[in-house]
């Protein structure tokens, strides 16, 4: 299928970007991989009056560490975060989730800000924002916000955005001394998750649990952290038997409202249970 009829645009500063969001009142749709938006508009799930391509706008692009934390453009790809040694080093639950998303071509156009802003639920980014604790930076023509990750996911496809606002950069918290891990099970590699875990965790010096945090995708409505989990594990001993009750609790607890032609709701939570008990293992570990 092809677009419905749209005007484009491609600004060169942020300034006019937030002038067509605010004029178009909603009608406008930004454009910055397009891994996501340009399937939409190609089955004619979206219909936007104009696009507004970001690609020429600089202070979009950049990827940097300030003030003890990992700040991610909108318009960096995630190939080139996937790559960073930088952030490998000091983000590496971003560097081990990154080759989960799509395919390597994917990743080559698709950026960190804007799979976050796609908010779909099957997702890797939005949950690992939601583990690590990451802070949205949104603009609009009025005025700057800041969401935490907590409150930016609302839905399927939704966020707390407005209209007229932009997710100018995310920007990530950095723990060095924290082990973090992710797992999925997909149909095939590339595709997106059936059921997935991200974690982060920190031990006290005897090696038990100090804090730690889980995070679902692929099975609810929005990524969703795991308190139950989170609770039973803290100032624990990663044993056998705390990862056989981790594994029940997640079943037991996981928001789990998804089913289609891969998996009903049941399935979901029974492999939401097991990844939980195999992300807190290889941390533990």
């Amino acid at each position: 299928m092809k677009p419905p009829p749209f005007h484009y645009a491609r600004p060169e500063h942020l300034n006019g970007v937030l002038r067509l969001l605010a004029e178009h009142d909603g009608g406008a749709r930004v454009l910055a991989g397009g891994q996501s938006l340009v399937p939409l508009l190609n089955f004619r799930l979206a219909r936007p009056e104009v696009l507004v391509d970001i690609a020429m706008v600089d202070e979009l692009s950049r990827l940097t560490i300030e003030d003890g934390g990992l700040r991610i453009g909108a318009s960096v790809t995630q190939r080139a975060v996937e790559t960073s040694a930088e952030v490998a080093r000091r983000c590496p639950l971003l560097s081990k989730a990154l080759p989960l998303v799509g395919h390597l071509q994917n990743r080559a156009r698709g950026t960190v800000v804007g799979s976050i802003a796609h908010a779909d639920p099957s997702a890797e980014l939005p949950a690992v924002a939601l583990v690590l604790g990451a802070t949205m930076a949104v603009r609009s023509a009025s005025g700057c916000r800041s969401i935490p990750a907590g409150d930016f996911f609302l839905g399927p496809f939704t966020t707390a955005l407005e209209p007229d606002e932009i997710l100018v950069e995310v920007r990530f918290p950095v723990d060095v001394s924290a082990r973090t891990a992710v797992k999925e099970i997909a149909p095939r590699s590339g595709d997106f998750a059936i059921a997935g875990v991200a974690g982060r965790l920190t031990t006290a010096a005897d090696g038990a649990v100090r804090d730690v945090a889980l995070a679902l995708f692929g099975v609810g409505a929005v990524p969703q952290r795991l308190p139950e989990v989170e609770r039973l594990a803290a100032g624990e001993n990663v044993t056998p038997e705390l990862l056989d009750e981790v594994a029940r609790v997640t079943r037991a607890t996981a928001r789990s409202g998804s089913e289609d032609v891969h998996a009903d709701p049941a399935y979901r939570a029974r492999v939401a249970g097991e990844l939980v008990r195999r992300v807190l293992e290889e941390m533990a570990a």
